[in-house]
């Protein structure tokens, strides 16, 4: 059984916070990391997004200009040298160039000590201005490795026991649409709503680029059989350091916390105890509030809750014409075309995802 660093890979607005805040209940064993590659996708010299490009005084304020791909990974090997597992939840697109580019490794990772594992970062002259003088960092002047959609090495990829957690856009984009608009935008500084942070293309080209590799699979938690797309076919032969192929969906977490927990700790090799859906003394809460701060308005829900219980009715699914109307009372005609456009276009990455998730 793998002991690596798990990876909770997802995209915005899948109830991850609330996931983590389960396994945020085991200080006992696990360290949980919130979020930390987003300081440089948004932020630092590397930056992969334009949200922040035009402000640069507004990303110098954040405290995280300076944050590389490299000073987060440094970041990460300090936690785990202090000798409990970690438990990592970050939204997967922060790895990966966004609207489809071609990636190649991030400049601070980009020297790595064959067969050691160990990181020399090289300067490379267009991101040493974080950005001012010559623009987007991005792309970089650095090579790529076949295949891996991230910019990140795959020797560095490998440290990690990834699992994922996914939402149906239908759900995820409209939360998330309502993040980037009055009033709640003056609250996360988030001002426009951007398609290309949905994550779900990123989500499925990380996972089956884990796949192809060997990382992930090719045996699926809670089945019996190795699984074939019909596009990849079954991945090569379980091996030692392989794990299940571990896919939360966010609708049968709610539906059925405790199985989906116990599964799910059974996958990445932790002891379930039932008393991880609870989370309500001062203790829990400081630490919640002390790991979520940094983005503010996103997580008050996750924040505020004391516990994860079955949902008593199970989500109802409603006809595009419902969810339309809806969208368009709360946001607009506009607004709801923008969410239905972005609903649409993920869908198909949606459902491709979720034939691979956990069922108990």
């Amino acid at each position: 059984m793998s002991n690596k660093p798990i990876f909770v890979a997802t995209h915005p607005r899948a109830c991850s916070t609330a996931f983590e805040r389960v396994f945020m209940t085991r200080r006992d064993i696990l360290t949980c990391v919130h979020e930390p590659f987003g300081d440089a996708f948004y932020f630092g010299p590397e930056r992969l997004s334009e949200r922040y490009e035009d402000d640069e005084k507004g990303r110098v304020e954040t405290g995280f200009s300076e944050s590389t791909f490299k000073t987060i990974l440094d970041r990460i090997d300090r936690e785990e040298s202090e000798g409990k597992r970690l438990f990592i939840k970050d939204i997967t697109h922060y790895l990966v160039p966004p609207n489809g580019k071609a990636a190649s490794i991030a400049p601070s990772l980009l020297s790595l000590k064959k067969g050691v594992g160990t990181l020399e970062p090289q300067k490379v002259t267009n991101v040493e201005t974080n950005g001012t003088a010559h623009g987007v960092p991005y792309p970089y002047p650095t090579p790529a490795e076949p295949g891996n959609p991230t910019v990140i090495p795959k020797a560095v990829l490998n440290k990690f026991h990834f699992t994922f957690l996914i939402r149906h856009p239908r759900c995820s984009i409209p939360s998330y649409y309502r993040c980037t608009i009055p009033p709640l935008d003056e609250v996360t500084g988030f001002y426009d709503f951007m398609p290309s942070e949905a994550g779900y293309d990123e989500l499925r080209r990380v996972f089956d680029y884990l796949r192809s590799v060997g990382q992930i699979g090719p045996t699926i938690t809670g089945r019996q059989k190795a699984h074939s797309n019909g596009t990849n076919g079954v991945d090569g032969e379980a091996t030692e350091d392989k794990v299940d192929i571990c896919v939360v969906d966010a609708d049968d977490l709610l539906d059925n916390p405790s199985g989906i927990i116990e599964a799910y700790c059974k996958s990445v090799g932790i002891d379930y105890d039932k008393e991880m859906l609870n989370w309500d003394t001062p203790e829990d809460h400081q630490q919640a509030k002390d790991a979520f701060e940094k983005w503010n308005g996103f997580h008050n829900d996750a924040i505020e809750s004391s516990c994860l219980k079955p949902r008593l009715h199970k989500k109802k699914v409603r006809s595009n014409e419902e969810e339309d109307h809806e969208w368009t009372e709360k946001y607009g005609a506009k607004g709801a075309k923008i969410i239905r456009d972005c609903v649409n276009a993920n869908i198909a990455d949606y459902e491709y995802l979720k034939s691979f998730a956990i069922k108990v």
